[in-house]
């Protein structure tokens, strides 16, 4: 692998989403062989406080740059969590050969582009069975499991959840001090979250059941009635009922961070080349206590890692977030 080769792979596996488009990590390329390392500089210590979301971001970086290599004809050794001796190395993936890529390759990796955090409203069209099968499968080839919330009390439960740790986040200063470090107003930053890319409007008037996350720092009373910035004459919005999935792995350690983010890699992808759009409901799974509540209100086997809302996009998409130039993250041994 040449130099010009390392780098298409790496600026596909910097598409990978990241909690709060962080983007922690770094990429060495030295020969055939990748490392992937995560940047502790880049941690957020007051929402994941343990390193889990960001391990979790940097598995589907991992993943995208298997896709890439794959849609580039490589047979690849991918060995996770090398080097014992220095946790920040993740990954290792070592090219081994060459053939001929196959159709399904390259749609995963034309996904990568395409691929964005949606957190506008979806249509109101249901996701079929079949898909949300499929994306089922596609976990499980890793040994994640994939959870669709289809009984109402579990619905009831999980979104409860969801909205209760959104009102502990917005009542944390820490949380909100660091929410605020991460936005942008700057279209052009490369990293941090674009409020061009954060929907208008308060996000607990929204007519649906799952309460998106609020990025809005300091705007927003509290004790204000949720609705109460709504025009009284405006029609109606139309009501959102997305696919909500829960995927888990039966661990809870680097390994199985890593594995789950490769899981969710492949899940986003299958998802894009289906038409589908997602964006994650994780407030949850942020704070210890909700998540724990989580795991005894479901009564689920393992440990939840990612929480991820599905569905049809509307017309009114949000634009995709910057990544950081390849420059800045990929050093040649």
């Amino acid at each position: 692998m040449d130099q010009q080769e390392w780098t298409r792979v790496v600026e596909a596996a910097t598409r990978a989403p990241s909690i709060h488009n962080t983007q922690p990590w770094s990429f060495t390329a030295d020969g055939d062989r990748l490392v992937v390392r995560t940047d502790p500089s880049r941690a957020l210590h007051a929402l994941d406080r343990s390193g889990r979301q960001r391990i979790v971001s940097c598995g589907v970086a991992v993943e995208f740059a298997a896709v890439a290599l794959a849609a580039a004809g490589a047979d690849v050794d991918l060995e996770l969590l090398p080097d014992p001796a220095d946790p920040d190395v993740l990954a290792a993936v070592t090219v081994t050969g060459r053939r001929e890529p196959d159709e399904r390759a390259r749609t995963l990796d034309s996904a990568i582009a395409a691929r964005h955090t949606e957190r506008a409203p979806f249509l109101s069209r249901a996701v079929p069975g079949e898909v949300v099968d499929r994306l089922q499968a596609t976990a499980g080839d890793l040994r994640v499991w994939f959870k669709p919330i289809t009984e109402s009390e579990e619905e009831v439960a999980t979104a409860f959840l969801v909205s209760r740790a959104e009102e502990i986040e917005q009542r944390e200063p820490e949380y909100l001090a660091e929410l605020q470090q991460w936005m942008r107003t700057d279209p052009a930053a490369v990293d941090g979250i674009p409020v061009d890319a954060v929907p208008a409007g308060d996000p607990s008037t929204r007519p649906s059941n799952w309460l998106v996350r609020d990025f809005v720092v300091g705007s927003r009373s509290a004790d204000r009635p949720a609705g109460s910035d709504l025009d009284p004459d405006a029609p109606p919005p139309p009501v959102e009922r997305p696919t909500v999935v829960l995927m888990g792995t039966d661990g809870d350690d680097r390994e199985a961070w890593l594995t789950a983010g490769r899981a969710l890699g492949r899940v986003l992808l299958e998802a894009t080349a289906a038409g589908l759009a997602a964006s994650p409901l994780t407030q949850a799974l942020d704070w210890p206590a909700t998540r724990t509540q989580l795991r005894s209100r479901l009564r689920l086997v393992g440990y939840p890692q990612m929480l991820l809302r599905l569905g049809y996009p509307s017309g009114d998409r949000t634009p995709p977030t910057n990544r950081r130039p390849v420059s800045d993250v990929l050093t040649f041994g």
